[in-house]
């Protein structure tokens, strides 16, 4: 027995050094045929705004092999030195040297890209790389490609202090807040496109002046890139194309600006699109939004106004506090909250599409929400509400998408007609209380459990892909149920009215 234990020993001691003892997985093989395998043969990063660094994107490297490969080498090939670089195990470099990969194990690399301007260049520009392995005498590689973007950059608190206009050639990238000071006007081009990285914001003390003196000449592609200014966050992946709450939006002061206008722009991807902020309820600011989309609308709680007079608010297309707009030919939808949102002033909508349908998530807030409130106990002026709508479509994705706060007090301030709406509460051909009714002057109050009643070409519940198109198909309730207003001749995307019976909300289907 005494010899029993050393015997133990001993033999564990040869059994380790008989193969199969390491694990085979462990085990590194110098085979020439021991090929790496990757997530992808090309790392993409499109379109990146030069100066600007770029996310992280992930590039995996398999070993599909049962044994472990040793890779002598990964490295850039540095064709455009400076630009691209990668995280390798934590470390930020451009070479990595002897990086072993288990049997049927992986390797994650990220990458990012930051371009230099090109200067003499306004459009996209190609900047290119590529990741090279060798492992066993094996040479393989990923090719990086990013396609590059000259911009006018803004921020973090840019005061435009004379009067200023965008010019269109480059994108203009907004990092923080630009502000508009008093007494001076900012006009923008045709064709413009505004990108504003998270938190960042519009301030306008003055006056904004979107297109102001476009007149196309023709009817126009709802892509069109000529005409159309376009604000939108600065994230252009796929994934970030209608996710809401990218940025703030833009915003109007109530002491000094004035004689605002938006013409022919799309305004996506904020908390909200156009803000008129007068909580002490005083003179009231003007905006007129013309021709233009408000899509992807919505966000958390903001906070307005600070201090004792703090209020907090959801995001809304078209949000007032005791501020003015005059909207025609607007298009609304994927505003999670609110699509036109009045705490007092005056709100007209003509010819104008809300189809608020809100595939992303929950909605439970109605379209259209006003009320006679006052915003803050320092407001000293009791506030008025006067609300307008000719021509429109009022629908979305719940049963009513209409709502009045205290409405009988100011009913002879509300004005409804010629107009589709989804509603239950509002229903009634007379007013019943607070319980206005809207089923007359030619008025269609939709069947609520048909999500569509209104007959858009493409929406979350009658979809051809993720294109959604609220134009009017073919024997739309809405068709030829307007009436011509000389002041809006054309529709959003400049087509001619019918003179005779125009068709309801932004879009013209029938020629005149």
């Amino acid at each position: 027995m005494r010899f029993l234990l050393p015997l133990l020993l001993v033999f564990s001691a040869l059994l380790c050094l008989l193969p199969g003892c390491e694990p085979k997985e462990d085990l590194v093989t110098k085979d020439a045929s021991a090929k790496l395998e990757f997530s992808a043969d090309t790392v993409l990063f499109d379109t990146v705004f030069a100066q600007v660094g770029t996310v992280s994107k992930r590039l995996w490297v398999y070993n599909r092999n049962s044994r472990a490969v040793k890779v002598r080498e990964i490295r850039l090939a540095n064709t455009n030195p400076g630009t691209y670089s990668l995280l390798i195990n934590g470390d930020e470099t451009r070479v990595a040297n002897d990086l072993e990969i288990r049997g049927k194990d992986s390797l994650l690399i990220l990458v990012k890209a930051v371009l230099g301007p090109n200067a003499t260049n306004n459009k996209p520009f190609l900047v290119d790389d590529q990741v090279l392995f060798n492992t066993n005498g094996n040479e393989q590689d990923v090719k990086l490609v990013a396609y590059g973007q000259n911009a006018y950059f803004h921020g973090p608190e840019e005061h435009i202090t004379r009067n200023t206009t965008w010019p269109k050639n480059r994108p203009h990238v907004i990092y923080g807040y630009v502000v508009v000071d008093a007494g001076v006007t900012l006009r923008i081009q045709p064709g413009t496109r505004i990108y504003s990285h998270a938190g960042s914001a519009m301030l306008v003390r003055g006056t904004l002046r979107v297109n102001e003196a476009t007149n196309p000449s023709g009817e126009l592609t709802p892509t069109d890139t000529a005409t159309f200014v376009r604000f939108q966050g600065d994230r252009l992946e796929p994934f970030y194309a209608d996710i809401p709450g990218q940025w703030l939006g833009i915003q109007f002061d109530p002491s000094s600006s004035r004689n605002n206008l938006v013409r022919f722009t799309e305004i996506k991807n904020a908390s909200y699109g156009l803000l008129i902020l007068n909580l002490l309820n005083g003179p009231h600011p003007r905006v007129t939004a013309e021709n233009t989309i408000l899509r992807n609308i919505s966000g958390e709680a903001r906070s307005f106004g600070g201090g004792d007079n703090g209020l907090s608010f959801e995001g809304a297309g078209v949000f007032g506090f005791s501020g003015d707009f005059d909207l025609r030919n607007c298009l609304f939808t994927n505003c999670g909250e609110y699509a036109v949102r009045g705490i007092g002033g005056t709100y007209n909508l003509n010819f104008c599409t809300i189809a608020n349908y809100t595939p992303q998530f929950r909605r439970e807030s109605q379209s259209l929400w006003f009320t006679n409130e006052v915003a803050t106990e320092q407001a000293v002026v009791p506030n008025i509400v006067r609300v307008t709508v000719d021509n429109s479509i009022i629908w979305g994705s719940i049963d009513d998408e209409l709502f009045f706060k205290n409405g009988n007090a100011y009913r002879s301030n509300i004005n409804i007609q010629n107009s589709i709406l989804r509603t239950k509460d509002y229903a009634a051909a007379m007013d019943a209380g607070d319980k206005l009714g809207f089923d007359n002057r030619g008025n269609q109050i939709g069947p609520i459990a048909d999500l569509n009643f209104p007959k858009f070409k493409s929406t979350p519940f009658r979809s051809f892909g993720n294109k959604f198109d609220y134009r009017l198909d073919t024997l739309s309730p809405a068709s030829n149920k307007g009436v011509f207003n000389s002041a809006i001749p054309r529709d959003l995307l400049n087509k001619p009215r019918s003179i005779t019976a125009p068709d309801l909300g932004a879009y013209e289907r029938v020629n005149p």
